[in-house]
Formats: C-alpha cells, structure tokens, sequence
C-alpha cells in the first residue's frame, strides 16, 4: 500500500499550494486514494477519498476544499452534488462524461487506469469534469491521451515500469507530460513526488 507526500505548485510560476499525504492500494472494488491536503506551513485545506471499480469509473469521490464538499460517482455519466460552505445550500449535476478530474494526483492514475492505453495506442480522447479549487466548482473538459513511453527501471525492489503519457487539452492545444508508475504520479505539471514509503503497487 503506497504512502507518501505530493507537493503541489502553480504549474506557471512554482508558488507552493498545498501538499497532498495520501495512501491508496488496489482492492475488490478495484482501487482506493484517500489523501488529506495542508498548506506548505501545515494547516488542514481538504481531502481527497477516490474509488475506482475494476475498470477505471469512479464508483465514489468525496471531495473538501475549505468548506466545500463535493460527493460523485460514475451513473448516466458522472453525477455530482456540491454543498457550499454554510450547508444550506446543495446543487446536482450530471453530464455525460467519463470521470472525473482534478488538482489531485489521483486523477491522473484514474484517468490512465480508465484508458489502459498502450504505446502502439492511437491517441484517445476523453470528456472529463474538472473540479477546480478552491470552491470546487465543476466544468467540462476534453483531453487527449496518449502513451508515449513505457520504461522499465531497475531498483532495489525488482523492475519500475515508468509511463510516459502526453495530455493535450483539446480547447487550446496545450501539451504535457505526465510520468506514472503502477497507482503512483512520479511528475506532472504543478505535482511533485516528495516522499514514497512503499513501492507503486501494480494493477492487474
């Protein structure tokens, strides 16, 4: 069961955001991440807890940022209901999307798992909602995904398989890599791998 910490950063000009303590490992369902986020001085922010089934949907997410909430899962599409901070007030949503996305790393290991791309895939697309801090607020976005590189790397625990995958964002045409081993993000825009207990575990 990996655990460890990601710092986050404004991709554009590196200020510190929060960091992200997190622990996930695969499961009957599929695969879990939970993770608590703290300011870089250490003040509580939110957390993080993803559920995937066998085939990469979201069977359950619960965000908190601040005092937001936001509860979803994969049905019609992705549904969602947003709680604002003073609890009176709740707002569904529903589109036909495939997951859900976000500044957690988590969602770039759902993503993949939900692709199971190969290198000698063509590039996929995908309609994801984006849950943007620091109210959560939900939009729509199409990505492309593709594999470009996947590397085995020796270390003290046996072969690393690393992926290499190119993210494009189909509104703008921006590109960007993003590095993952098993449930792991080792690098990506605005994340960093700080610290790794235990190795990635490997999905099936």
């Amino acid at each position: 069961m990996p655990r460890g910490r990601y710092s986050l950063h404004d991709p554009h000009d590196h200020t510190p955001l929060a960091e992200e303590h997190f622990q996930c490992a695969p499961g009957p369902s599929g695969w879990r991440y939970v993770a608590r986020r703290t300011t870089p001085t250490g003040d509580h922010t939110g957390s993080v807890d993803l559920t995937l089934d066998d085939l990469g949907r979201p069977l359950r997410l619960e965000l908190h940022a601040g005092s937001w909430q936001v509860r979803g899962a994969a049905l019609d599409g992705v549904t969602w209901v947003r709680t604002d901070p003073t609890g009176t007030h709740a707002t569904e949503g529903t589109v036909r999307a495939h997951a859900f996305t976000g500044t957690s790393p988590a969602f770039l290991v759902a993503t993949a798992r939900l692709l199971r791309l190969t290198p000698s895939s063509a590039a996929t697309r995908v309609r994801l909602v984006a849950l943007t801090d620091p109210v959560l607020a939900p939009r729509t976005v199409d990505q492309s995904w593709a594999l470009v590189d996947s590397e085995a790397h020796a270390t003290d625990n046996g072969p690393l398989t690393v992926d290499t995958y190119q993210v494009t964002a189909l509104d703008t045409g921006e590109q960007h890599s993003v590095h993952i081993a098993g449930d792991v993000v080792l690098s990506a825009p605005g994340i960093e791998l700080e610290d790794l207990e235990s190795p990635p575990s490997t999905f099936a």
